[in-house]
């Protein structure tokens, strides 16, 4: 399997789709946060978490980093996934490739370590450029807290990215053409990044209408049902569990929690507390991450390979 890891990582990390991408959300993402470290360039050294602000304020125009990533990152994830497979079909090397001492297993685990790896250097390639570009305009480093913080954003990012990597590759066995599952792995996409929230916000409207003179009750059932029907999103899941890490006041999505934060200022929480507030989506990144592979790992392994 090392020697399957090490091919498609130096594929990936070489090919041009995968540059271009990464260098889309290098740029957008390093001038939102340049004007972002900008407007807080005045803050002095010792406030709190001032280094967990460049990824989540926005600045000029342009939307945060954090936001960015979460519209964006899964397109790299697409990018490495929707031809892994496929495309070594249509040219006839999968049958020789497993006439070697290479068994079918090794073969799809190898692809898909290979390409966790590519993002995971994408995003911490990224994130200490973010760092670095804070250090150089701030003029002081983060302290333990902050570091701490951004390593379990990095973490979350790369399961966030490595499901929709893990979905173009399960695409890329469904389907035999390499545009067709480009395209369904876009439209899966565009339904979560788009059409869900709408979906979202047009049933919530239906079932819990907010009108002029509504009492509280109903805004909290219209916010509760839409809040529910957006659980079914990892983008939506990912925001909520980055949202926790980057902003330490972080209490929750709850009407209690949102009252609680406009009427009594809340003091930062550990990193633990934070993870406890966001405990369900983490466990939801991972579990749509390792469904969706072991999906595409069953269908595979009970595939017929003929040589060609």
């Amino acid at each position: 399997m090392s020697a399957v890891f090490w091919k498609e990582l130096a594929d990936h990390l070489g090919s041009k789709r995968f540059v271009i991408f990464f260098f889309l959300i290098l740029i957008v993402g390093g001038a939102s946060t340049y004007l972002a470290a900008q407007a807080l360039s005045g803050t002095q050294q010792g406030a709190e978490f001032i280094y967990l602000r460049l990824f989540t304020v926005s600045g000029g125009g342009l939307p945060s980093f954090l936001g960015f990533l979460a519209f964006f990152g899964p397109l790299i994830g697409v990018v490495l996934g929707f031809d892994a497979i496929n495309s070594e079909f249509n040219r006839g090397t999968v049958s020789r490739v497993l006439a070697q001492p290479i068994y079918r297993d090794w073969w799809i685990n190898g692809k898909f370590l290979a390409g966790i790896t590519a993002l995971a250097i994408a995003v911490a390639s990224i994130i200490l450029i973010i760092v670095g570009l804070g250090l150089y305009i701030l003029g002081f480093p983060p302290d333990g807290a902050e570091i701490s913080r951004t390593a379990m954003f990095f973490v979350i990012s790369v399961v966030y990215l490595g499901f929709w990597l893990s979905l173009g590759i399960l695409f890329s066995i469904v389907f035999r053409q390499t545009a067709t599952s480009a395209l369904a792995s876009i439209a899966v996409w565009l339904f979560f990044t788009l059409f869900l929230y709408m979906l979202a916000g047009l049933i919530a409207d239906q079932v819990a209408p907010i009108k002029p003179g509504v009492g509280a009750d109903v805004f909290a059932k219209h916010e509760s049902i839409r809040d529910l029907i957006l659980r079914f999103s990892p983008v939506a899941l990912y925001e909520e569990a980055t949202t926790a890490i980057l902003i330490p006041s972080y209490r929750g999505l709850g009407i209690a929690a949102l009252l609680q934060e406009a009427t009594i200022p809340t003091s930062p929480l550990p990193l633990g507390q934070s993870l406890l507030i966001v405990w369900p989506q983490l466990v939801g990144l991972v579990a749509l991450t390792s469904v969706c592979f072991a999906i595409s790992y069953v269908i595979f392994m009970r595939r017929e390979i003929r040589s060609t």
